[in-house]
């Protein structure tokens, strides 16, 4: 069984054991997803199964879009609500809705973030959280990324008595791109302290929320035999690229790694043989070369 599972995880459970779930209901080992969600975040978590995890990286350069809400007034050692409070900056009075406005759109374009703490980033061969967990900080890495949009999706919300404001929103990122920071870094903006209160990820991969399919949905299309129904063919991932369909001579000829000349310009093509993905070839010096092989890939039934 090989191709693409767009998995809905619910909040408290890890990455990890969305990849246990499915690999105990499919029978199969060779799974991995295509960008962790934490534990008290739900939403859309593609799986790639079989020679499908070779289209993982594809999967995640597609970028990502999350609801959310930030929470004003307030920071944790965490950036969201699982961590300890660490700040506070009770709100008097609160902000208007163009101020918020204005506040969002400072985050948009191309950002320089710096990961928390308390995330799976690698600093000298140990992750950021461990050295969390054991009251250590370490000197961590910039990193770029890309919020194409974010926009505020209600009317705010403010509390006199708890000094707090809260506001949904919408955002669309690259792929590594820290949404607790992003909503701390707004909280910096205006001038108080922030912590991302909510989130969900509603597309990643190409695929939406409505798309993605429940642990015991999953369990349910096992039993009745109607996998194929839910797991998407593993060419999903490259459907920006042209697609070639294969003669005899030509899959015999990339089945043995050859070069093809095509009638294509493209960077890069899609090459399919009785209707499913064989390869992905790239164009270099006037010919197609290989860059990704997917002989083994069949059709699921």
């Amino acid at each position: 069984m090989n191709g693409i599972l767009p998995l809905y995880k619910p909040t408290g459970m890890t990455s990890a054991d969305a990849v246990y779930h499915a690999r105990k209901i499919l029978g199969i080992k060779k799974i991995g997803h295509s960008g962790t969600l934490d534990p008290n975040v739900d939403g859309v978590l593609p799986l790639a199964i079989g020679a499908g995890t070779k289209a993982v990286p594809q999967l995640m350069a597609s970028g990502k879009v999350y609801t959310g809400e930030i929470t004003l007034g307030f920071a944790t050692t965490t950036e969201d609500l699982d961590g300890e409070v660490v700040d506070k900056t009770p709100l008097t009075q609160p902000f208007t809705a163009d101020q918020l406005d204005a506040a969002l759109t400072a985050w948009t374009g191309n950002i320089t973030q710096i990961p928390p703490m308390f995330s799976a980033v690698k600093v000298n061969g140990h992750r950021l959280y461990e050295y969390a967990r054991a009251g250590e900080t370490v000197k961590r890495p910039e990193r770029q990324a890309t919020v194409s949009q974010f926009t505020r999706t209600d009317e705010p919300v403010f509390s006199a008595t708890d000094g707090t404001q809260r506001f949904r929103f919408e955002v669309h990122v690259s792929k590594g791109t820290y949404i607790r920071t992003l909503a701390v870094d707004v909280g910096k903006t205006l001038g108080v302290a922030a912590v991302m209160s909510q989130l969900t990820r509603v597309k990643s991969g190409g695929f939406t929320l409505k798309q993605a399919v429940s642990i015991e949905q999953l369990k349910a299309h096992a039993a009745a035999g109607t996998l194929a129904d839910v797991i998407q063919p593993i060419d999903i991932a490259f459907a920006d690229l042209p697609q070639v369909d294969l003669t005899v001579e030509q899959f015999e000829a990339i089945s043995h790694g050859r070069f093809l000349s095509l009638d294509q310009q493209t960077p890069r093509v899609r090459l399919h043989f009785a209707g499913v993905l064989k390869a992905i070839y790239r164009r270099e010096d006037d010919q197609y070369r290989p860059d990704l092989m997917f002989l083994a890939n069949e059709k699921n039934v």
